[in-house]
């Protein structure tokens, strides 16, 4: 053969190349849409998630931080009892829709845990924290944990204002709960109730003085915290 055969031979091959013929037989295939469908082995449900606030209408909310006395883990059974800080949220006070009954109720901010549950029982006593005029300390049985537990709290607000008006909202729903426990208005029936129970059991104790003179750590807040 000639080179002028070689040549055309090889203008034949490209054009086929071109015109979509079969060219290389070890060239990659073309890929493929898959229409393939897989079933989940479990199907999960959407869960609706409860914070049993559903059935209560806020009376008065504030931003606060939280502190307890009592024991740390380490000090467990030594008696020595110090102050600790719950966490920073809002604080509220919650009214029931159907029985009227207040609680409050405060949970930290980033977790979202419980850290003061109790009902605003009319004896409990809010005294001012020596040291700040922006914080108060008051004794309940506390229910943050799922069991009745004697506490002492500390709350302390981002001013002498915002402070004096807690206190002012609190004090207003202690006289609404004693009205409701006294029997009056639409409470008759809370007596029955276990809940209530437990807070007509409450004993809640006058502070000692060495308490009341017992000051909540002034640490240094954040610009923007309490």
């Amino acid at each position: 053969k000639t080179m002028a055969d070689f040549e055309n031979k090889s203008k034949e091959d490209k054009e086929e190349k071109d015109e979509g013929g079969d060219g290389d037989d070890n060239a990659p295939a073309p890929e493929e849409e898959s229409t393939a469908t897989f079933t989940p082995v479990v199907q999960l449900e959407t869960v609706e998630v409860k914070t049993h606030e559903e059935d209560e209408s806020v009376v008065y909310k504030q931003r606060a931080k939280l502190f307890t006395f009592g024991e740390t883990l380490l000090d467990k059974g030594t008696g020595n009892k110090t102050w600790k800080e719950r966490g920073v949220g809002e604080v509220k006070l919650l009214r029931h829709n159907e029985n009227s009954r207040v609680r409050i109720l405060m949970r930290q901010e980033k977790t979202m845990k419980v850290i003061v549950n109790h009902f605003v029982d009319p004896r409990i006593v809010l005294v001012p924290n020596v040291g700040s005029d922006r914080s108060w300390v008051w004794n309940a049985f506390d229910f943050s944990d799922n069991e009745l537990v004697e506490t002492t709290f500390a709350i302390r607000f981002s001013s002498t204002e915002v402070a004096a008006e807690f206190k002012k909202e609190f004090n207003k729903v202690q006289e609404e709960m004693q009205v409701l426990l006294s029997g009056g208005d639409a409470a008759k029936d809370v007596g029955a109730d276990e809940a209530t129970a437990a807070l007509s059991s409450l004993a809640v104790k006058a502070e000692e003085e060495g308490e009341k003179t017992t000051s909540v750590p002034e640490k240094a807040p954040d610009a923007d915290a309490v």
